[in-house]
């Protein structure tokens, strides 16, 4: 169980980001407790929610259809939401972004089916961009 850090959504492949809609699921219906994921409670449900309406966002640009938003909408029922922002600000930093690139880079390494050379690529053109930048 993970959140991806935000930046990296789109260049996760298929199934991690199938996966986040499903994680997502996850933690509208129990509120999940696991090591990975315990500090999206110390955050306000709009951190969630922005994290939330991005992956819905890249799902749609490629095209998958999400069959269903009943538990999405229940977890944030009556939320009011202010200007869009980067959420986990605290957590989603550029060391969580090295973690997650080197966990994608892991997968691509161990021929992940649905990791394609060009995607891997421009994962690690953007992470070094990011990094070098600072």
């Amino acid at each position: 169980m993970r959140l991806w850090h935000v930046d990296l959504l789109e260049h996760l492949p298929k199934g991690q980001l199938l996966s986040q809609w499903r994680e997502l699921n996850s933690i509208f219906a129990k509120e999940d407790q696991h090591i990975l994921i315990n500090y999206i409670y110390e955050y306000p449900k709009d951190d969630l929610y922005i994290y939330t309406k991005k992956v819905m966002d890249e799902m749609t640009m490629r095209g998958y259809k999400i069959r269903t938003y009943e538990k999405m909408n229940k977890y944030f029922e009556g939320l009011e939401l202010g200007p869009n922002f980067k959420p986990f600000k605290d957590h989603h930093d550029n060391e969580y972004l090295q973690i997650c690139y080197y966990n994608l880079k892991e997968k691509y390494m161990r021929g992940q089916k649905d990791y394609e050379e060009d995607m891997y690529n421009n994962l690690c053109r953007y992470v070094k961009g990011i990094l070098l930048s600072q």
